[in-house]
């Protein structure tokens, strides 16, 4: 069923529902990924990015409207996302180092 067919509000809300569960599974996979760049980068300084940073919003941006989404918000999203996802690697960064000199005061 898509949401053309709903009819009605419990419809409506099982499909957000499902999405939701779907969105933040990803959202677990995405951080994964974060666990693995802070294995990788030797040093802590790489975390930040900005060049990539604008990189993947921008590519998120042109998605979003290549879908008839809107750009804004998801750029938004993805300003938060992004900055969420640098903070949660730092933090997996210096968790995986036993050098103390490493961590931020």
């Amino acid at each position: 069923m898509t949401p053309e067919d709903y009819t009605t509000m419990g419809q409506v809300r099982a499909g957000v529902d499902a999405i939701d569960r779907q969105l933040v599974a990803l959202l677990a996979e995405r951080f994964a990924h974060m666990r693995a760049a802070a294995r990788i980068k030797p040093e802590r300084g790489q975390v930040r990015d900005e060049a990539r940073k604008a990189q993947v919003i921008a590519n998120a941006r042109a998605e979003a409207e290549r879908l008839g989404a809107p750009a804004d918000t998801v750029a938004a999203l993805w300003e938060q996302l992004v900055e969420a996802s640098i903070a949660y690697e730092m933090e997996a960064f210096d968790r995986s180092r036993d050098d103390t000199h490493t961590r931020s005061p």
